[in-house]
């Protein structure tokens, strides 16, 4: 997890949860019994609640939500557990299923491991239709495995590119208001150079390169150039021809030879400040962004590579422990947890994008005419995880269990890119490791 200082604290990356998701790879061995159904139960009594502590809005948000559930009613009592976040990823991978709670949170990408290992169980049956439908579909997207749902989310993540507008109309720059007209790379490529003539050090560009590459925000960050150039990760459950395909040799080429625009952002507030025109991030930074720019923010879609252009999606998720035996009170305390009052408090103490439809209308910042409607548009078009066609935007990250190795090999390859690796020989190395990874486990097939 990355924070900041001060009043430019990076809010809200967790709700991208930059966790060590490599440290899941090894637990991928021997996926556990096919049925992983908690049982009903009474629908009455204590059920235990585990989740991350995020920032302390985060956590704030949440301890009044369990609160104000205690006093609404007196069937089911719901004790909360918060876990420091750098060590909750591995305390539910380290725990046996049996010891997990009724109720858990976990980061997006770590659902399929979790479903693999037999620990959590379907929602479908415990939440209410009316839950289930409120939910966004690329939310959806992200928690469902063959049609069962492990997994809704109070919210979810943007990413695009902001703008300064005054710097952007010195260097006579026009740029995209949607996703319709987005940049291509090769406009993106110009806009940059123009830029750079009006700049004192030729750094224009911010790509938060102070959170390393190396890491999930390299996933999350930069794999929606792989999909907009028409590859994938993943195709069919394999990465060779999909992740080192020509397209995407060539759109990583193009993102390498961006480097010499880049500032290094160490303190994290390159744009803030003013020094650069343009950074390559999610909502989290709208804060202080707004906060620096006011009316000179712009928020643009992210280059189109010739396959539309894309963008990341999926954030912290809640589920149920397969082996509850109260999924019953289980479900009630989602149903309430994921009501427009909690969402509605929790995205305005992160930042982040409303996951349910009904509070998605209702925000300030993502509503049409929202300073931050564009995040909310493309997640309005999502693609999931496999069929990603010209017409959507938002991309789930693989729903796999062998995602940890998946995001390791991808981010490892982009860092050495960007350091000036052959973006060829890079791709296919990662390819033939995520591949050679997904043989050794039966290609995580979910019994």
């Amino acid at each position: 997890m990355i924070t900041g200082h001060g009043k430019h604290r990076r809010t809200g990356l967790t709700a991208l949860a930059l966790l060590p998701l490599a440290a899941l790879a090894a637990c991928g061995g021997g996926g556990g019994g096919s049925d992983t159904s908690a049982e009903k139960g009474s629908g009455k009594g204590t059920i235990s609640v585990w989740a991350h502590q995020g920032q302390a809005s985060e956590a704030t948000a949440l301890q009044n939500a369990v609160k104000s559930f205690n006093s609404s009613q007196k069937a089911v009592k719901a004790e909360l557990k918060l876990i420091p976040e750098k060590d909750y990823t591995k305390t539910i991978t380290a725990t046996d299923a049996s010891e997990l709670p009724d109720v858990l949170e976990f980061d997006g990408p770590t659902m399929a491991n979790f479903v693999f290992n037999s620990k959590l169980a379907p929602v479908d049956g415990h939440v209410s239709a009316k839950t289930l439908g409120n939910a966004t579909d690329a939310i959806k997207a992200q928690g469902e495995i063959d049609g069962k749902h492990y997994g809704l989310g109070m919210f979810d993540a943007g990413l695009g590119m902001y703008a300064n507008k005054k710097l952007l109309d010195a260097a006579g720059v026009k740029y995209p208001t949607s996703v319709d007209d987005a940049w291509t790379a090769e406009e993106f490529g110009k806009a940059l150079k123009a830029l750079k003539g009006k700049d004192s050090d030729g750094k224009v560009l911010d790509i938060s390169e102070q959170y390393g590459l190396a890491s999930e925000w390299g996933t999350f960050g930069f794999s929606p150039i792989v999909f907009s150039a028409g590859g994938g990760l993943l195709k069919d459950g394999k990465a060779e021809g999909a992740l080192d395909s020509p397209k995407v040799v060539s759109a990583m080429k193009t993102f390498q030879s961006w480097k010499p625009y880049v500032d290094p952002n160490t303190d994290g507030n390159a744009f803030a400040k003013g020094k650069v025109a343009l950074s390559w991030v999610g909502h989290w930074n709208y804060p202080a962004y707004s906060e620096a720019l006011g009316d000179d923010l712009a928020v643009l879609p992210l280059p189109n590579f010739g396959n539309g252009p894309k963008a990341g999606q999926g954030s912290w998720a809640w589920g149920i422990g397969a082996d509850s035996k109260n999924g019953k009170a289980a479900g009630t305390f989602l149903d309430y947890l994921l009501n427009d009052t909690n969402v509605g408090a929790m995205t305005k103490a992160n930042g982040a994008v409303p996951a349910t439809k009904s509070a998605l209308a209702k925000s300030e910042l993502y509503k049409e005419g929202g300073p931050l409607q564009l995040f909310a548009d493309q997640l309005a078009k999502p693609c999931g995880d496999s069929d990603i066609t010209s017409s959507c935007v938002a991309v789930t990250r693989p729903v796999t269990a062998g995602y940890p190795t998946v995001t390791a090999k991808f981010n490892t390859a982009l860092n050495s890119i960007y350091g000036g690796a052959d973006p060829e020989e890079a791709l296919q190395k990662a390819a033939r490791a995520i591949d050679r990874d997904f043989t050794d486990n039966a290609g995580y097939e979910i019994p």
